[in-house]
């Protein structure tokens, strides 16, 4: 008997999840220490250690945060080696796994397919390898369709750099990473004029942001949102009512700041307002000086932060579709239902659970970061707001930041890496990772006697 229940446990194998944040964390490490090598500083010495594991952590998980100035203390190596890093953070180590094996005509073993398929959020194991590849060329051609519209305006202003600023800043922009080449030192504030080139930018962002499914749903039925999947329904949405809410509130907030949207003619006013509600959805990019945000703007900004882009994009965030999820459950409450339903669906009950314990996870995660943080700066001035903000920004992979990153103490700079992970990893994905084991047997089975207890 006993050697009966021993037998599980030799047949025991690691899980996908456990896989998927440790391949994330490899990926960081190699990219690290690559970052360190002299060849990639643009100057003779390496850019440090803290530097880059913080740059490559940043571009892995498409987050954006940086201490450095990629566009000046990284040589074209170093940019090289950031773009490849940005790619497979923002598409997935797996993806890049499946087109290497299928270019060297290998098979993919079922184990490496249900990793595919967790990697790509999907829920079924079929046709994942055509649907990876489909994915990757996607991207390809999003990308490459987006720097060809940007040298229309980046060559005239920067010659022969605005070619490789252009490849660069698109394959950023489809990635949700928000890194940039441009030497400004505060992002792409000196563009703030430039409504095209960041009307560009933010299309990038926002097809990245809804996720290859729901692109391909879209392509596949022409934009009939009735022959859509409940999903796609969801997710365009959510995306639609986030980005005008955020709009409209940059609006109504910043119209007369001086320090931003103030001194802009009424159409720049829009088209920044419109690009700041984009880039608050995991993206990073900021045409506004994030400081000078007043305070209401950046409150606002963290919730829209939090929620982020959709499952299965290249965004993090805890999704669109978890926090329409949590919408529909309040508005099922309120109205006395039993069953939670949308465009004429109902959504199973274990949905509805795993989208509470992913925004309860990731609340927690931020809070205590944020109080952290708080502890660590509390001698040095800074706002507990600007705080808050740089805590989100980092968990949803946002990468904006109103304390400015360089301006933390190291120890704070380093309590962001883990939380950067944590956001690209998945607070529910990292949880069952961590899990020694799930509750199997009789005992699982076991109800006990209901009792009703008062709440509110």
């Amino acid at each position: 008997m006993s050697e009966r229940r021993n037998l599980p446990l030799r047949k025991q194998t690691v899980k996908p999840e456990r896989i998927l944040a440790l391949g994330f964390l490899i990926v960081i490490l190699i990219g690290g220490l690559a970052l360190t090598l002299p060849v990639c500083a643009s100057g003779s010495r390496s850019i440090g250690l803290l530097n880059a594991l913080f740059t490559a952590t940043s571009a892995v998980c498409v987050t954006g945060l940086s201490l450095i100035d990629v566009g000046k203390d990284l040589s074209i190596v170093g940019q090289a080696v950031l773009l490849i890093l940005i790619q497979v953070g923002g598409l997935g180590f797996m993806a890049f796994a499946t087109l290497i094996l299928s270019a060297l005509g290998k098979k993919m073993s079922l184990k490496s397919r249900l990793l595919l398929r967790d990697s790509m959020n999907q829920t079924t194991l079929s046709g994942m390898v055509r649907l990876s590849l489909i994915f990757f060329l996607m991207a390809i051609i999003i990308e490459t369709v987006g720097a060809l519209l940007l040298m229309l305006r980046l060559v005239p202003l920067y010659g022969a750099r605005g070619i490789w600023y252009s490849f660069f800043t698109a394959v950023s922009a489809f990635c949700n990473a928000g890194f940039d080449l441009f030497g400004s030192g505060n992002s792409l504030t000196h563009l703030v004029g430039e409504s095209y080139v960041l009307m560009v930018i933010a299309g990038l962002i926002i097809l990245g942001g809804l996720g290859f499914s729901v692109i391909l749903e879209c392509l596949h039925h022409r934009l009939r949102l009735r022959a859509l999947s409940l999903h796609a329904k969801i997710v365009l949405t959510a995306s639609a009512a986030l980005l005008t809410f955020g709009t409209l509130a940059t609006l109504a907030l910043e119209w007369t700041n001086p320090e931003t949207l103030g001194p802009l003619s009424v159409m720049s006013k829009l088209a920044n307002s419109f690009f700041q509600s984009v880039t608050q959805r995991t993206a990073g990019f900021a045409s506004l000086d994030q400081s000078s945000l007043t305070d209401p703007s950046k409150l606002l900004g963290i919730p829209l932060m939090f929620i982020g882009a959709s499952s299965a994009s290249t965004g993090g965030g805890i999704k669109t579709t978890t926090a329409a999820m949590l919408l529909m459950i309040v508005i099922t409450v309120a109205r006395g239902r039993e069953r939670i339903s949308l465009f004429g669906r109902e959504i199973s009950v274990e949905t509805a659970r795993r989208s509470i314990a992913i925004a309860v996870i990731g609340l927690m995660i931020v809070v205590a970061n944020a109080c952290a943080l708080s502890i660590i700066e509390r001698s040095r001035g800074f706002d507990m707001l600007d705080l808050l903000f740089e805590a989100t920004s980092a968990f949803s992979t946002t990468g904006l930041s109103s304390a400015g990153t360089p301006n933390l103490s190291a120890v704070s700079q380093w309590l962001l890496m883990p939380l950067m992970y944590l956001g690209r990893v998945g607070p529910l994905t990292l949880a069952l990772a961590l899990a020694s084991r799930r509750e199997r047997g009789p005992s699982s089975k076991v109800h006990y006697p209901e009792e009703k207890i008062m709440i509110g």
